[in-house]
C-alpha cells in the first residue's frame, strides 16, 4: 500500500466511532450491513453513523452495494489486507519478534488435522438467545458431522428455557434433544476452555455484539437467518418458520461437513466457510 494511502486509512480509523464501525463490519465480513442495523448495534445517530461511512469509503476500507430499496456497507478486504500488511511487513519490516507470535496462536489447517490432536474439529455456534438457531446448528453438525466435529451453542443474552417450537423441530428430525440447554458464551470464554477452531454467528445480533478475540484466532464465520422466535400467526405458521430455518442451516452445516479439510489451507477453508454464508441457497 502506498505511504500516503495508508496514512489516510490510519487517520480515519483513528477516531473512535469510525474505529467502532469498521470493527463492527469486520464482524459480518465479507458480508454488508445496512446503516439501521449498524446505528441500533452501536447506538449512533444516522447523521453520525452517515459521516462514519462517508470517511471509511473516502479511504477505500469501506465499500457500499445498494441492494433493492436498501445500503449494504462492507469491509473492503483487499484494502484491509494491504493496510495490515504496509504495518506489519513495511512499517515493521517484517520482524519476526512482532508477528511471529500472532501466526504462532493460530490454529492453522496442518495442526487441525494433525494425527497428534484429537480427530475432532471444535465448533461453536453463537446467537443472542441461544434457544433455536444456534441449538439447530449444534444438534445438526454433531448428528451430521460424521464423527468429526464437536459441536457448542452459546447465546450473547442466552433465555432460560429452549424455545418449545424448536425443540419439536429437532425431535421430529431424530435428533436428540435431552442434552441441549442454553448457555452464555462466556462459558467458552474461561481460562482452559476448549479452543475453538470454528466459531460461527448464526444471527446479526451476535456478530453485532463486542466480544474479545477468541483464543487460537479460529476461523470464523457469519451465517445469519432471521429469527424464527419472531414469528407471527398461528402455532401451524410459526412451525413453518422454525422447520425452514432448520432447513437452511441444515443445508449449510452439510455443506461445511463436506468440504475437504485436510485438502484447504486456512485461506481457502476461510474462504469457503464465507461462501457458505452467502450462498442464496442456504437462506430461509
Amino acid at each position: 500500500m502506498e505511504q500516503n494511502h495508508a496514512a489516510h486509512a490510519f487517520a480515519t480509523l483513528g477516531h473512535p466511532g469510525r474505529l467502532a464501525v469498521f470493527r463492527l463490519l469486520m464482524r459480518f465480513a465479507p458480508q454488508g450491513v445496512r446503516p439501521t442495523e449498524m446505528a441500533q448495534a452501536l447506538g449512533l445517530k444516522q447523521n453520525t453513523l452517515s459521516h462514519h461511512l462517508a470517511d471509511l469509503t473516502a479511504c477505500g476500507l469501506v465499500g457500499v452495494e445498494r441492494q433493492g430499496r436498501s445500503l449494504f456497507y462492507a469491509v473492503d478486504l483487499d484494502a484491509t489486507e494491504g493496510l495490515i500488511g504496509y504495518l506489519a511487513l513495511d512499517v515493521g519490516r517484517a520482524r519476526p519478534d512482532l508477528v511471529s507470535q500472532l501466526l504462532s496462536s493460530q490454529k492453522d489447517t496442518a495442526r487441525m488435522t494433525s494425527p497428534l490432536r484429537d480427530t475432532d474439529f471444535d465448533v461453536l455456534f453463537i446467537c443472542s438467545g441461544n434457544t433455536a438457531r444456534s441449538i439447530f446448528a449444534e444438534a445438526l453438525l454433531r448428528d451430521l458431522g460424521k464423527g468429526k466435529f464437536q459441536a457448542f451453542s452459546a447465546g450473547t443474552r442466552p433465555n432460560t428455557d429452549l424455545n418449545p417450537f424448536a425443540l419439536e423441530i429437532l425431535r421430529r428430525n431424530g435428533h436428540d434433544t435431552s442434552g441441549l440447554r442454553s448457555k452464555h458464551i462466556s462459558e467458552f470464554q474461561k481460562p482452559g476452555s476448549i479452543v475453538m477452531d470454528f466459531v460461527f454467528t448464526v444471527c446479526d445480533t451476535a456478530a453485532a455484539e463486542e466480544c474479545p478475540p477468541w483464543p487460537g484466532q479460529p476461523i470464523t464465520g457469519h451465517w445469519g437467518l432471521p429469527d424464527p422466535v419472531k414469528a407471527t400467526g398461528t402455532d401451524a405458521e410459526k412451525a413453518l418458520v422454525f422447520a425452514q430455518t432448520y432447513a437452511a442451516l441444515r443445508r449449510r452445516i452439510m455443506a461445511f461437513v463436506a468440504l475437504p479439510f485436510d485438502q484447504l489451507s486456512r485461506l481457502s477453508l476461510q474462504s469457503r466457510v464465507d461462501a457458505i454464508g452467502l450462498d442464496s441457497t442456504t437462506k430461509a
